[in-house]
């Protein structure tokens, strides 16, 4: 039978002291003789011992979890920001509690509420819109509720937006550049705030410019909507442009344009994406695309984690244009 963890009281008989002279020489700021510190850490040495800390989470008002929601997780763009996001909580002393939402369809509230059981110090959502009695009881429960890409009209949540309207105006200036007159807009149909905002801002330049739109949105985001996409679309070869509002749907466009369709990039069609993530770069796409920050990303959550201000809190992540090959 497999032996359980150490625990404080074995280091206590190991020691010869009391269990909560171990308690102590544990606990930050806590009065403890140089002596028995002494005694207490050469005995959890020589046992392996470690400290509980779910233990210590639950004689404290708050624990050192922040609680990630989000669906979609084997994307790029959510790994790449998870991969930052828990690392950077790991140099604040802070853990990740990862959970995910792909089953949670479009209730999270479960999710969050359980997050509540663990006395989660903060809830960070990157996927899915929380209800506004979850709010409600965060605001309650003073747990720091941090919603990325969303926007909700609300005074007691922090924010963090990627500057979606720049980055479609900037997509929208280079296809026009490029001398683009009818161009696909490929957007998924899972309709996100973030993709929602991208195709509006889009539209309304292009409109703007006289040039005509073709619209599809259809399927998850992924990359096989992209390419379904550019294999129901390309047949018109008066399209010469596309703007995919995320690189997923980018990459399966350009295959299916590249190989299904036979069309020459950038010779004939012109292609960006959003988002920037690193297959982007790949030699075998080398995507023009509006690149997000992932490390400002971060950063602005950090903050967002770490404000003692209880108001809203937005923050906008800024954009910028990636020149690679798949533009004239």
């Amino acid at each position: 039978m497999a032996r359980g963890f150490v625990t404080a009281e074995d280091v206590a008989k190991r020691a010869g002291v009391s269990r909560s002279a171990v308690s102590r020489t544990f606990t930050e700021g806590a009065s403890v003789s140089p002596s028995v510190r002494r005694k207490v850490l050469k005995a959890a040495r020589e046992l392996g011992y470690r400290v509980n800390r779910l233990a210590q989470g639950l004689n404290n008002d708050r624990s050192n979890l922040i609680g990630v929601v989000g669906a979609n997780l084997a994307s790029p763009f959510i790994s790449k920001q998870l991969d930052l996001l828990s690392i950077a909580l790991l140099r604040k002393g802070l853990q990740c509690l990862l959970l995910n939402a792909a089953d949670a369809r479009k209730d999270i509230a479960p999710l969050i509420e359980l997050l509540f059981e663990f006395r989660a110090r903060a809830i960070v959502v990157l996927s899915g819109e929380p209800p506004a009695t979850i709010i409600d009881q965060c605001t309650a429960n003073g747990v720091r509720l941090v919603l990325i890409n969303q926007m909700l009209e609300r005074t007691d949540t922090s924010l963090v937006l990627t500057d979606d309207s720049r980055g479609a105006d900037l997509a929208a200036q280079r296809l026009i550049l490029a001398n683009c007159k009818r161009i696909a807009l490929v957007t998924s149909g899972s309709n996100t705030p973030a993709q929602v905002r991208r195709a509006a801002a889009f539209t309304q330049r292009m409109k703007t410019a006289g040039a005509e739109i073709v619209l599809w949105s259809e399927g998850p985001t992924s990359y096989e909507s992209g390419y379904r996409a550019g294999c129901a679309l390309l047949g018109d070869r008066s399209i010469d442009g596309a703007f995919c509002v995320t690189d997923l749907l980018a990459l399966g466009f350009l295959d299916a344009a590249r190989k299904e369709m036979g069309r020459q990039v950038p010779e004939d069609l012109s292609v960006i994406g959003f988002d920037d993530i690193p297959q982007a770069g790949w030699k075998s796409y080398e995507l023009t695309t509006v690149a997000q920050s992932f490390s400002s990303l971060t950063d602005s959550v950090v903050a967002a984690l770490e404000s003692a201000d209880q108001e809203t809190r937005l923050q906008v992540v800024p954009v910028s244009m990636v020149e690679r090959k798949t533009v004239r």
